[in-house]
């Protein structure tokens, strides 16, 4: 597997094949909240486009097999979205790319959220020593969970 920090500002075509990843990663989301209302499900290419934090992306030759962005706030990182191709679930591609932004973030803290019913992703983020610090509703009737790691 290849890691790369190629973002989708950099190319319209990475960046329609990044989003069609989005949506098929955030689409087994829904299905697990029973909701599709999560914003990267509705997220156009000019949204994706415009997000200018950093990105770590994974690639199994020519396949786009996951994706992680973030935020550096300085004295801390955030994670925005962590994507993994439905096909990859289950492979080590999710805790590898959360693994680069753990090595990004050196001493600082990791802050982070997911849907509150997507439980294999919230065990990912345990098993990196994220810990839940709270929930919240987010718009009504869509709760997640928010998470942090420190160093």
């Amino acid at each position: 597997m290849l890691f790369t920090s190629l973002g989708p500002a950099a190319d319209p075509h990475f960046a329609q094949i990044l989003l069609d990843l989005q949506k098929a990663a955030y689409a087994v989301e829904a299905e697990l909240l029973g909701d599709d209302r999560i914003p990267p499900l509705n997220e156009t290419l000019t949204g994706l486009a415009a997000f200018r934090g950093y990105w770590v992306v994974a690639w199994d030759g020519v396949q786009l097999f996951g994706a992680v962005a973030w935020d550096d706030h300085g004295d801390q990182l955030e994670i925005d979205r962590l994507m993994v191709a439905p096909a990859a679930h289950r492979r080590g591609v999710g805790n590898a790319l959360v693994g680069c932004v753990i090595r990004a973030a050196g001493n600082r803290p990791i802050h982070t959220a997911t849907g509150r019913d997507n439980l294999p992703a919230i065990r990912l983020y345990e098993k990196d020593g994220f810990r839940a610090v709270g929930d919240e509703e987010v718009p009504p009737g869509i709760w997640i969970t928010r998470l942090v790691r420190t160093a």
